[in-house]
């Protein structure tokens, strides 16, 4: 039931660039994330670090670890700490599939993009596989190819 999200959505509010670089993403799920009302106003502001962050399943719930979303500035006393775990908010056959995957050696869930869809903050998981030195290195010397042909391409046309 997974869903490839190729395009980009509208409303992003924060992506993990450094992902596509450090890992091969196999397959992605979007999911909602359980946040405050403090929360949503900072993610609206866009004030939110993906680059770190993880998801883990555990006790048959999946969690966002390691995601700072910034204290919202006139949130006061309703602020909650800005590291802490948030829930995800995925279907029970979703969560046992992720459970399943990352089970296996070598793979794990990482944030992709967060983003608004239909007021609701979204949150896009990739399951990945860690890339080695010459893999990352392999990789952008293909980049650097692709973009040299589309140079000549457009320089001719």
């Amino acid at each position: 039931m997974a869903k490839k999200h190729r395009q980009k959505p509208d409303n992003l509010l924060a992506q993990n660039k450094k992902a596509g670089h450090d890992y091969n993403i196999l397959d992605t799920y979007e999911a909602g994330i359980a946040l405050t009302g403090t929360e949503i106003k900072s993610v609206r502001d866009g004030k939110i670090n993906l680059r770190d962050g993880f998801a883990r399943v555990r006790n048959n719930e999946a969690w966002l670890e390691n995601v700072h979303i910034s204290p919202y500035k006139e949130g006061n006393l309703f602020n909650v700490d800005p590291m802490r775990n948030r829930k995800l908010l995925l279907h029970k056959k979703e969560i046992r599939k992720l459970g399943q995957l990352t089970a296996r050696q070598g793979v794990t869930l990482v944030p992709l993009r967060m983003y608004l869809k239909h007021g609701y903050a979204k949150v896009l998981i990739g399951v990945a596989e860690g890339k080695h030195n010459y893999d990352k290195r392999e990789t952008l010397k293909r980049k650097d190819q692709e973009r040299e042909v589309q140079r000549a391409l457009k320089a001719r046309y």
